[in-house]
């Protein structure tokens, strides 16, 4: 196929490096600069030169705060039966962006972040395919998935923001908490310096990702959960009952298991 990937960020690249080999690729983005280590593709800064390349299928890897905007660049030098499709982590106005268009689409979300996962083994993370997606933009990604040795989930667009709700604001939200009451430790401990590296990685994210995923609306009730089990830890503590914070630890050992 020809594609077209807009954004060379770590997962436009990504995906570059991935499908150049089998497929056509083109990588757009403005800033030259982020193109300079972009092989076996065509590199593009300007989204005029889309119309003679002619893509089957649009991968959007724009930063999230300009998914929509990079789609709409493009909108006017795509064929009519152009695949458009996005990896974005927060689906927030992709649905009604889509339902507004005629031509295909598929969505889905490639649950690794280049900051943690290990590019060269997948086989334990995951990936979520919309089920609204269009036939056809489903069985690519499936088998690109499949083929990455990802773990694949079909959702749909409510129960992937839910899904992210709890799979990232919380671990978001936590690492926030912790790094927001951090000192310099001259001496840390093993779980300190674990806890630390990650919070390193999360605040290596774009600030608007970031936002966005604790934004979503599913993420209050998730966060609240945080604060019920904190004002409760607090309790125990307070009272020194042993017995409460043996039952405590007992509880969140089985919700690790």
């Amino acid at each position: 196929m020809k594609i077209l990937i807009l954004g060379a960020g770590k997962m436009g690249s990504f995906f570059a490096d991935v499908l150049s080999f089998e497929h056509e690729v083109a990588v757009l983005d403005t800033d030259p600069q982020k193109l300079r280590f972009i092989y076996n593709t065509q590199r593009m800064t300007d989204a005029a030169e889309v119309k003679g390349f002619a893509p089957e299928l649009v991968i959007n890897a724009a930063t999230l705060k300009y998914t929509i905007p990079a789609f709409h660049n493009v909108l006017s030098y795509l064929p009519e039966t152009c695949i458009l499709s996005d990896i974005a982590s927060v689906k927030t106005g992709l649905e009604e962006f889509y339902r507004e268009r005629t031509r295909p689409f598929v969505s889905t979300h490639p649950m690794f972040g280049p900051t943690f996962a290990s590019l060269s083994d997948l086989s334990t993370q995951s990936a979520i395919i919309i089920s609204e997606s269009s036939h056809l933009g489903k069985v690519f990604f499936r088998d690109l998935y499949q083929h990455l040795k990802l773990n694949v989930f079909e959702y749909s667009f409510r129960e992937h923001d839910e899904t992210i709700a709890y799979s990232l604001s919380i671990p978001f939200a936590s690492t926030l908490v912790f790094a927001s009451v951090m000192k310099h430790q001259d001496a840390p401990g093993t779980t300190f310096k674990r806890h630390m590296a990650i919070a390193q990685g999360l605040l290596s994210e774009d600030d608007f990702l970031l936002t966005e995923i604790l934004f979503n609306p599913y993420t209050s009730e998730q966060v609240e959960r945080i604060r019920t089990k904190l004002r409760e830890l607090l309790d125990i503590i307070g009272a020194k009952d042993s017995e409460r914070m043996k039952g405590f630890l007992t509880e969140v050992r089985k919700n690790i298991e």
